[in-house]
């Protein structure tokens, strides 16, 4: 009767261990498992066995990878519906935080009092507490020390009292090319609600005002993880307000003035104690303190190295800690790449790896080839050649054994330090044929994802032909972002290997698929380099006209994303007469709007206004709709600057007359249907305004109202705000208008100042006026 009962899994596992003839106790002295544990796991009174238990069983066992491989599936089957989710949620942008943190009672309470005295000066504004700087703390130490994991604790400690979020921004001071300061504070503006276009209008400087504003108004922590030095650190510290900054590094940052510095080295021996305990158990280091105090000095008493082989020990519950710490002495023996001084971690790292199951090693090496610092399970499957499910075991598995830590969601990322080991392991272990093809089959597929992610904006396209075998969900535009943004860093770098391997076609082919998305996430800092790329890749190919195509848009990026007025003026002049000698009509016409646009922006008005002009005709020419309708836009903001107003009026005559044709419904995407008559509405608004048609004013931007706003654009919004009022006031709708020009105050901070000014002057004439100043701003 008892091999009916159980559940599949320990059914299943005990038909293993008696096919290969072993006993409960045989098989827990091979594995390392305790044979209670193991009847427990047969019974059925263990329902969640862990993928490290799994994985020394499967050892002890000798089962061969299909077969550990069913196994897994089996225990995965038995598993609650959901699996494991971040127990962080927006605002609050940070990993995981250990379960089972310890010690660093000093140090935390030290930064708890960082935080209550930030948190007293913060809290009376009318005594001018606000205008001091608040305080910082630099949290440094060794590598493996604990600094994030110390940072993260205080975070998710201060929720309730920084109720706006905590953040976390990795500076990756360590890398080749740290994170620069500009592209740190495009994602903090990210991260609280700046939408990116927004941000993209907005040069360095502004950006940064931008980013000192909000902060001095934000009750929220933000950690700035791993940083180089001080330059990479200083610009960004709070002037003023109830941000909470703590930034980590493994330097002192001894050139930052007035901060809080905590200091973490190795731990003490009873915390060292401590954090054994709570990962392996009390009675088990209690029974052989000696053994224990010699695992913690193995471990050179670093919370890392700590934590790595007690994970290994918790999941291998019949082995003494004596047998243990010989292990992690014999493993003193290997390779020793990895060292802080004359600590080394090298031998828990070995340890663990050592036990792993010859999947989860395989993925363990693998993974040093992840290009960002981060993953998902889909690439982490790709990289393994491996399905979705299998990937998310042997992840879970890592974690569990220490070797792995989460990200932000659903991402995974290797500590810096079991990086190197992981990719000493795949140079000793796995050929140079093999990392090429698996660093090959990664990229191949990341940069496909690319393609087909970024398509879904560029009409003609759209969403992509289902696909059982595709790894990630891309059925609607916005997944399609969020994979191009939650992977930037991979499908770039991949990109930036095939531009440097000589990849032409497939450089152009991202570069093209990206074109019409790039314009969704200007902020990035990523499509000055791609169309560099991408034009230096057309010309090696050959194609004036592609090439041509290509310095079209790095004229766009240029401008775009770096207000570069002169380089994009030149790319624009170079597609032009590339263009030109390829016959490329439409292509020429793309030039002559980016230089009518740029031409506008310095006040070359009237060259501009023919520019425009002169593109219109031509994609009038080649029936190119969508071109056509981007030119009117230039040509209509143009010729109202300029004060050609009857011309502007008949241009946007044309837009709207192409709108309400029937015969283009097909032939215009609907975004940019919507975007075209939004900035068409807008633009014209000038003229009437020049013209002093207070009525086509009205008729033109009422509709519009409210629509930049929810772009993002608010710059934008507030000008139409302050244009309505000023319309409606000649109109004599004097409480209307003075709701407008609140409209423009809430928006303070966010849009120009002299647009501010100009609706708080307004607003004291309307208020002379005997107007009702209370009205309601959303009137």
């Amino acid at each position: 009767m008892e091999s009916s009962s159980g559940t599949p899994f320990g059914r299943r596992l005990r038909e293993l261990r008696q096919g290969r003839g072993l006993t409960l106790e045989e098989l827990a002295e091979a594995s390392g498992v305790s044979g209670r544990a193991i009847g427990d796991m047969e019974r059925g009174r263990s329902l969640r066995p862990r993928r490290g238990t799994i994985a020394a069983l499967a050892q002890g066992l000798g089962l061969d990878e299909s077969i550990h491989a069913d196994l897994l599936s089996i225990a995965r089957a038995s598993r609650p519906a959901g699996g494991p989710s971040d127990s962080v949620v927006p605002p609050h942008q940070l990993p995981r935080g250990v379960r089972d943190f310890v010690g660093r009672r000093a140090e935390l309470d030290l930064l708890r009092d960082v935080a209550h005295r930030h948190l007293e000066d913060a809290g009376a504004p009318d005594q001018g507490h606000w205008a001091l700087a608040p305080p910082v703390a630099v949290v440094f130490g060794s590598p493996g020390s604990g600094k994030t994991t110390l940072a993260i604790r205080l975070a998710e400690e201060s929720r309730t009292s920084f109720t706006d979020g905590a953040f976390l921004v990795d500076m990756r001071g360590l890398d080749a090319h740290p994170l620069s300061v500009d592209d740190a504070v495009v994602r903090l503006l990210g991260a609280w609600g700046v939408g990116d276009l927004d941000v993209a209008q907005l040069n360095s400087e502004e950006r940064m005002a931008r980013y000192h504003a909000m902060a001095a108004e934000l009750r929220a922590v933000v950690i700035l993880d791993n940083a180089g030095g001080e330059s990479q650190v200083r610009p960004l510290l709070p002037r003023t307000g109830r941000v909470l900054m703590v930034v980590t590094s493994r330097r002192t940052l001894a050139g930052l003035e007035g901060v809080q510095r905590v200091e973490l080295g190795a731990l003490s021996e009873p915390e060292s104690a401590s954090l054994l305990r709570a990962v392996v158990g009390a009675g088990r280091v209690d029974a052989e303190p000696e053994a224990a105090r010699a695992v913690t000095e193995l471990c050179g008493h670093l919370p890392l190295a700590l934590r790595v082989a007690a994970n290994w020990a918790a999941t291998r519950s019949n082995w003494s800690l004596q047998r243990l710490a010989t292990r992690l002495n014999d493993e003193n023996r290997r390779l020793d790449l990895l060292s802080a001084g004359d600590l080394r971690m090298n031998s828990a790292f070995s340890l663990s790896y050592s036990r792993l199951a010859a999947g989860a090693a395989r993925m363990f090496r693998l993974l040093s080839l992840v290009p960002g610092g981060d993953f998902s399970v889909p690439l982490a499957a790709v990289l393994a050649d491996t399905a979705i499910p299998e990937a998310e075991d042997v992840l879970e598995e890592l974690l569990e054994a220490g070797l792995l830590a989460t990200h932000h969601e659903d991402r995974y990322r290797l500590h810096d330090l079991l990086c190197l080991y992981a990719r000493s392991r795949h140079h000793l272990e796995d050929s140079p044929q093999e990392s090429a093809a698996d660093a090959a089959r990664l990229r191949a597929w990341l940069l496909d994802t690319a393609v087909l992610a970024g398509r879904w904006y560029e009409p003609g396209y759209g969403a992509p032909a289902p696909d059982p075998l595709r790894l990630v969900a891309l059925d609607s535009h916005q997944q399609a972002l969020q994979w191009i943004k939650a992977e930037s860093d991979n499908w770039s770098a991949a990109f930036h290997a095939a531009a440097d391997d000589g990849e032409h076609a497939k450089v152009v082919e991202v570069a093209e698929a990206m074109h019409w998305f790039s314009d969704n996430w200007v902020s990035s800092g990523l499509w000055v380099d791609v169309y560099e790329r991408a034009a230096e890749a057309s010309a090696s190919l050959g194609d004036p006209a592609l090439e041509a195509t290509h310095r079209n848009y790095l004229s766009w990026a240029y401008w775009a994303c770096e207000r570069r007025h002169d380089d994009a003026v030149a790319a624009a002049e170079h597609a032009l007469v590339l263009a030109g000698t390829a016959q490329d009509v439409i292509q020429e016409a793309w030039a002559h709007t980016y230089l009518g646009s740029l031409l506008s922006r310095v006040g070359d008005l009237s060259r501009a206004a023919d520019s425009a002009r002169r593109a219109m005709d031509l994609f009038s020419k080649a029936d190119e709709i969508n071109g056509y309708l981007q030119a009117c836009n230039v040509a209509i903001d143009s010729l109202a600057s300029a004060d050609r107003t009857d011309e502007a009026v008949e241009t946007y005559g044309e837009v709207m007359a192409v709108l309400a044709d029937p015969r283009n419904v097909e032939r215009i995407p609907s975004n940019v249907r919507d975007v075209t008559a939004l900035i068409a509405a807008y633009h014209v608004s000038f003229a009437y305004l020049a013209q002093e048609d207070w009525q086509d004013v009205v008729d033109v931007l009422r509709p519009i109202d409210g629509q930049f706003e929810a772009l993002g654009w608010d710059k934008q919004e507030g000008k139409v705000h302050l244009y309505l009022a000023r319309a409606l006031t000649h109109l004599g709708e004097l409480d209307f208008a003075v709701g407008e020009l609140r409209r423009v105050l809430v928006l303070e901070g966010s849009i120009p100042q002299a647009v501010v000014e100009e609706a708080r002057a307004r607003l004291g004439a309307l208020d002379e006026a005997g107007a009702s100043v209370c009205a309601d701003p959303g009137a």
